[in-house]
């Protein structure tokens, strides 16, 4: 038995893991909302401030709060931003450095995955990214050897009988060790950072104290917990996630990720259970066919409220599966036994189980104030485990697992994919990264080799490109993250297109029917220059009603009735800020577009008037009576965008 770790303060912590790796120190933090940012601040101040030494990071999901790009901007999300992570929250000081392009010669920062989209304009960040399964990322790390483990972690108890949890990141901490020592590499140091409002939670989590060599205590006030703002939903967001959730079977397996995407299938999903009448009269609009006459949906999905439940198997656990559990649809229990889950599924009944698995965990304040308060069965049912057990099936699991994941769909999203199936989820084709390869490419590969199982990739039929809109779906792109061997079905606002097993004129046509009509006629072409269809090939009439003007059409009835809201689980923003934020984006719009500039000009000269000015502008501290020249003409522009929007939500 190891002994009890000390309890350290964190420069004695500090001198503790600089004694260890002399002179080059490798640090491994976990991804996301599991690292210990003022003990990582202050182990890097350290190490910069001492040429002599050097320090190696691994890591991934570095998260930094979003900052202010103009003075409108800041007005708007400084108060915001102290609001929602507190006005001291400790940002990371490498990212800064990483950002600003004065990450220090002496300390070097690997990660696996990028928050979206941050790391594009840093060339020392692209230079140091590992490109690498979310499953392999362990066995990786083993190879290298390490220094040095630093994570939050949650205590229940005092004393001796103080147990331990590493709560939102077991995900690849066990993994790891365990990979350490099979390989006879030195165990290295485990520091966890106790913090006082990090959800206890169970499963292989759940450690003890052993697993640490010292413990630093970290207050909640000290490092609130990084929170996301709860999102909007479009139109185009709600139709893929109607398309997707008709996918879904009852008594099935679900994954999804995070995001507007991930939002619309899970209200899309309470939709179905709780108001199923509203819910098919959206999917038939939406559709302008009868949804009940689909085989696709015959065959894999269903339309009914769910009677057996859902089973969640995700990497990541987010806000969704905590709607899903209060609606009563995260409800079917799988059983670590496979002659027990046998059983089950033939209609014996089992105490315990589980509801739901994850490998680590973030979203909302609400979100962690529910896992916070999980009791009883919702508690016992939900278990956080390593990532090698949620994300694949290969390690002396597979019966099992194939037996827990029954009818599973794993539900990813995509930025692009080309006609014949290939799909670009994490970098540009200039080889930049946005942001990560992930368990993207373990689900889909999962979903083949499941009995039942399914993959489907979300991605919107069109983007925004500068002043420009340009088709996500492309008949070739110079990156790939996942191949189109692996090709199953996607969902675009404009429907489903199943591609398993299908030949590839098939497979065109499929992706060509829920592509945005504006780009069809082109992408046909280009297939039909390439062979995959033939000369006389013309496109459908059907597909040219495949545009954004009459998907909001068919939504409308549905969205004026308020079953398709804005902010379909609440929002963040109080009900000035989803006023302001209308016509700070409409004003921005109108400054990046010069074809714009005569409007922006019009709310300088006739601003115009709306009730909600005064309030807007006091919100943007514009009420002042001494306000400079420039102060004073931007109020102006802000009075005139007001004029010329309307409220979110």
């Amino acid at each position: 038995m190891r002994p009890t770790p000390p309890r350290l303060s964190p420069e004695a912590a500090i001198d503790l893991l600089l004694a260890r790796g002399v002179p080059h120190l490798a640090v491994a933090a976990p991804l996301g909302l599991g690292k210990p940012n003022r003990l990582l601040n202050a182990l890097y101040a350290r190490v910069k401030a001492d040429p002599a030494r050097r320090m190696t990071l691994y890591t991934a999901l570095s998260l930094d709060p979003p900052e202010p790009g103009s003075e409108l901007e800041r007005r708007f999300l400084e108060p915001f931003l102290a609001r929602q992570f507190g006005a001291g929250y400790p940002r990371l000081d490498y990212v800064a450095d990483l950002k600003a392009g004065r990450l220090p010669a002496n300390v070097r920062v690997q990660e696996f995955y990028f928050q979206s989209g941050a790391m594009l304009g840093s060339a020392q960040a692209q230079r140091d990214y590992a490109s690498i399964n979310y499953t392999h990322v362990a066995r990786d790390l083993a190879e290298e050897g390490l220094d040095a483990i630093v994570q939050l972690v949650a205590r229940r108890g005092e004393g001796a009988e103080a147990r331990y949890s590493l709560s939102c990141n077991p995900d690849v901490t066990l993994d790891v060790l365990d990979a350490l020592a099979a390989r006879g590499r030195p165990r290295p140091l485990v520091i966890g950072v106790v913090h006082a409002g990090l959800p206890f939670l169970g499963g292989d989590a759940e450690v003890g104290a052993e697993l640490f060599d010292a413990l630093v205590e970290e207050t909640e006030a000290a490092q609130p917990l990084f929170a996301l703002p709860r999102g909007s939903v479009d139109a185009a967001e709600y139709a893929i996630g109607l398309h997707a959730s008709a996918l879904v079977r009852d008594g099935g397996t679900l994954q999804i990720g995070i995001g507007a995407l991930s939002d619309a299938i899970v209200y899309a999903l309470l939709l179905r259970h709780r108001a199923n009448a509203d819910y098919l009269g959206a999917l038939r609009a939406l559709r302008g066919d009868e949804p009940e006459k689909d085989g696709l949906i015959a065959r894999i999905g269903g339309l009914a409220p769910f009677a057996r439940g859902l089973y969640g198997a995700s990497e990541m656990i987010m806000d969704g599966f905590m709607h899903l559990r209060r609606a009563g649809i995260l409800v079917r229990r799988v059983h670590d036994d496979a002659d027990v889950q046998r059983a089950v599924d033939a209609g014996a009944q089992a105490p315990g189980g589980h509801y739901l698995k994850g490998a680590f965990y973030l979203g909302s304040r609400d979100f962690y104030d529910w896992l916070r308060t999980l009791d009883g069965e919702d508690y016992a049912g939900l278990a956080m485990c390593r990532v090698s057990d949620v994300n694949q099936l290969y390690g002396g699991r597979e019966q099992l697992d194939a037996l827990q994941r029954r009818d599973a769909r794993f539900f990813n999203t995509c930025m692009m994919a080309s006609l014949l199936g290939a799909a670009t989820s994490d970098a540009l084709e200039d080889g930049r990264v946005v942001s990560g390869v992930g368990g993207q490419y373990n689900f889909v590969a999962m979903a083949h080799a499941l009995d039942g199982g399914r993959s489907a990739l979300l991605l919107r039929a069109t983007r925004k490109s500068g002043r420009r809109i340009e088709s996500n779906l492309r008949w070739n792109y110079g990156h790939t993250t996942i191949p189109r061997h692996l090709r199953d079905l996607y969902v675009t606002e404009y429907g489903v297109a199943d591609l398993r097993g299908r030949s590839d004129e098939a497979c065109v046509r499929a992706m060509l029917a829920i592509s945005d009509a504006r780009f069809v006629d082109a992408l046909a072409a280009d297939a039909v220059r390439a062979g995959k269809l033939p000369r006389d090939f013309r496109v459908p009439d059907a597909w040219r009603a495949n545009t954004p003007e009459a998907l909001r059409a068919r939504l409308r009835p549905f969205s004026d009735r308020g079953l398709l809201p804005t902010f379909p689980f609440g929002s963040d923003f109080d009900t000035v800020e989803r006023r302001v934020l209308p016509a700070l984006l409409w004003l921005k719009s109108c400054a990046t577009d010069p074809r714009r500039w005569p409007a922006l000009l019009g709310a300088l000269l006739a601003p115009g008037s709306a009730e909600e000015v005064p309030a807007v502008l006091a919100r943007l501290d514009f009420a002042r009576g001494d306000l400079s020249w420039r102060e004073r003409v931007l109020a102006r522009l802000v009075r005139g965008a007001v004029a010329r929007t309307k409220p979110i939500g």
